[in-house]
């Protein structure tokens, strides 16, 4: 039979918290992001509609509307042959179809500004914009200027950059 000293246990439990408190802050931050939409289906949208992020934050885009299926799409060529509206240098992606508390991840890591939508949803402008970085950071990319492929609701429902920066963080219910 072997003994186990408590001081031990102590000992590595306290080197082992010592030693996970870097990991912690090295951990990546996790941001959500929610497909949302009204009891009837009359509006559906994504909240947060802007979002500000640190380079190599992970976003979980999770369907929180019990009546819909929804897609979280970067707009971009790869993808549907769209116009491109992320980062140049960034990865395109897409959820598929989420059913009602479903969830989907990417990791944003080019600096800049990425545009997405919901496939089914995009003629009622299920659109959102996240900023990654600032324009300070080496490689950012602005929006998009291109207007093609793209109807005038969906532009006019993206927040501006400049809003986005300031408040970090915008719900449809905070658009001006």
């Amino acid at each position: 039979m072997t003994r186990i000293n408590r001081r031990h246990i102590l000992l590595g439990g306290g080197v082992t918290a010592a030693l996970g408190i870097p990991f912690q802050a090295l951990a990546q931050t996790r941001v959500e992001i929610k497909m949302r939409g009204t009891s009837r289906g009359e509006r559906i949208w994504f909240d947060p509609i802007g979002l500000a992020v640190e380079p190599g934050t992970t976003l979980r885009f999770t369907n929180r509307d019990p009546g819909n299926s929804h897609t979280a799409t970067a707009y971009h060529p790869k993808i549907f042959g769209r116009t491109r509206r992320i980062p140049a240098f960034a990865e395109p992606w897409n959820s598929d179809f989420l059913l009602p508390n479903e969830s989907f991840e990417v990791t944003l890591t080019t600096p800049g500004v990425y545009d997405y939508y919901c496939l089914p949803h995009e003629m009622a402008a299920m659109v959102g914009r996240i900023v990654v970085g600032t324009p300070h950071h080496a490689g950012w990319e602005g929006p998009s200027r291109e207007r093609d492929g793209v109807s005038i609701e969906v532009l006019a429902a993206l927040p501006e950059v400049e809003a986005i920066l300031a408040t970090g963080s915008i719900g449809l219910e905070n658009r001006s």
